[in-house]
């Protein structure tokens, strides 16, 4: 089912209407005489021959994931930052540029680090995944405890010894699988060295070894942070060391012997954020700006998967780049009274690491930010459906927002929103996990428009054919009349006085 959305002038009304709310008292005021008319806006520039094209031309191989922190990425941010150039904007990067660099430390094992358990030499996070970077030089005797439940553990002496287990156990109602395996790892693995041990081995059952093929790449890479970030640290500690399923065979094997010498290494390198800028047109309110905020960056070249190594990331976060460049040709084309600004950020994927260092050092003035508008994989799922994300505590920061937002799904798309994703209680954290977070905790009203996770979600699977333009399309000319009606209305949203971001 395609979902098109073309103005017509009997329309033009409602669209209007939408520009208008937000504050219940404040939108009914009259403008000064000195204001200029509101103009007409530009929806029927956003096309979806230019944003399959420009999809196609982000998630394409020539770029081989963008990376964060690659030149892979660097170089999808300079293809970024001409076509902003070509579409005529401003740039609003540092010195005069498109672009404000920040650096990434990354903390990883060095490729010297090795573990042996018996006869099996371990290359980590090749042939066993270590769960943090740590220093630790360890020889001891491999004890298996079996589940290493609370009887098993204590038949066992594991005093001074490598305690060895397999994972089981299923999650409570609600909670992810992912986060439930991870989190009893952690808590097992410390219980167990709080008994004595000097390391831990887990082994995955069944359904943990699914977890350890598609997630288990992104332990290969180590930690990353920006520089003194907590993720920068480093402990000496007994390791956690994750193994595959059939490891199982030879692991409950008595009389081996653990050993590992494990050395972590730091260094810095560079990522970026893409800005660009069109200027309002009002003598004030072009002082104002609101925030179109998306990342650039995906996973790079991993683990191939069915002959293909290159996690293209078409709708993570392809879809969001193609929207975003859309949203810049159709404020190019007629400006707001508030300026709009676009924030590709970098390196999104190693912890909302461009976002985080943006709303710290904006290149415009923080106060001067009325808005963010976050995007986040627009491309997937029911043609029908899709999710506001900052609509209901006690993620939401700015009723007076979420209100001009759901006034322009009204007006547009009219698409039905998924509120489930946006509870507190829900698996996956969604909430947490996208570049509106920064700006949300500074008390600057955010939201973000998502379409979901999907079964190709960090896969090499997410490619461009699997990528519904329709719909992406009219998710694009949501965010726009969203974008619209904030960046014209005569005040700005007003933040929720009592937000307070608890997970």
């Amino acid at each position: 089912m395609k979902l098109p959305f073309l103005v017509r002038p009997a329309q033009l009304g409602l669209l209007s209407a939408v520009l208008l709310l937000g504050g219940p008292a404040v939108a009914q005021k009259a403008r000064p005489a000195t204001r200029p008319a509101e103009p007409a806006n530009r929806i029927g520039a956003i096309r979806e021959a230019d944003l399959k094209r420009d999809l196609y031309a982000l998630a394409d191989d020539h770029f081989r994931g963008r990376e964060g922190g690659t030149l892979d990425e660097l170089r999808a941010s300079v293809w970024i930052a001409e076509q902003a150039r070509a579409i005529g904007l401003q740039p609003a990067g540092d010195d005069g540029t498109f672009f404000q660099f920040f650096h990434i430390q990354r903390t990883r094992l060095t490729k010297a680090s090795r573990a042996i358990i018996g006869t099996h030499q371990l290359v980590p996070n090749q042939d066993a995944i270590v769960f943090a970077p740590v220093n630790a030089v360890v020889s001891a005797p491999l004890v298996f405890v079996g589940s290493a439940t609370p009887a098993e553990v204590a038949k066992a002496d594991v005093q001074g010894k490598a305690v060895a287990f397999v994972f089981s156990g299923q999650p409570a109602d609600g909670l992810s699988y992912r986060r439930y395996l991870t989190a009893t790892i952690r808590d097992r693995s410390a219980e167990l060295v709080k008994a004595g041990a000097v390391a831990v081995v887990v082994v995955s059952d069944a359904r943990a070894q699914t977890i350890y093929d598609n997630w288990g790449t992104g332990y290969e890479r180590g930690r990353y942070d920006l520089p003194g970030g907590p993720n920068t640290r480093v402990v000496t500690q007994a390791p956690t060391i994750w193994l595959p399923a059939a490891a199982l065979a030879w692991v409950q094997q008595p009389g081996q012997q653990f050993t590992a010498g494990l050395v972590v290494e730091s260094f810095q390198y560079p990522s970026v954020n893409v800005v660009a800028r069109v200027p309002g047109t009002d003598a004030q309110l072009k002082k104002e700006h609101v925030l179109f905020s998306t990342h650039q960056d995906h996973d790079g070249v991993r683990k191939a998967v069915a002959g293909d190594s290159i996690w293209n990331g078409a709708d993570d976060n392809g879809t969001a780049c193609a929207a975003t460049l859309a949203l810049m040709r159709a404020f190019r084309q007629q400006p707001a009274l508030r300026s709009a600004l676009f924030v590709f950020h970098g390196a999104e994927e190693r912890g909302l690491l461009g976002s985080r260092y943006y709303s710290a050092q904006p290149t415009v003035p923080r106060e001067s930010i009325v808005a963010v508008l976050n995007i986040e994989m627009i491309g997937r799922n029911a043609p029908d459906s899709a999710t506001l994300l900052g609509s209901q505590r006690p993620h939401r920061n700015s009723a007076d927002l979420v209100r001009t937002a759901l006034a322009a799904n009204q007006a547009g798309p009219k698409f039905k929103l998924d509120t489930l994703w946006d509870q507190p209680a829900h698996p996956e954290g969604w909430y947490f996990r996208s570049d509106h977070l920064p700006y949300a905790r500074l008390g600057i009203p955010a939201i973000m428009y998502t379409t979901l996770l999907h079964k190709d979600y960090h896969t090499p699977r997410d490619e461009p054919a699997t990528i519904n333009i329709a719909k992406l399309a009219a998710v694009t000319r949501w965010i726009y009349l969203t974008g619209w009606a904030v960046a014209n209305r005569p005040a700005r949203p007003v933040a929720d006085k009592d937000f307070k971001l608890e997970r």
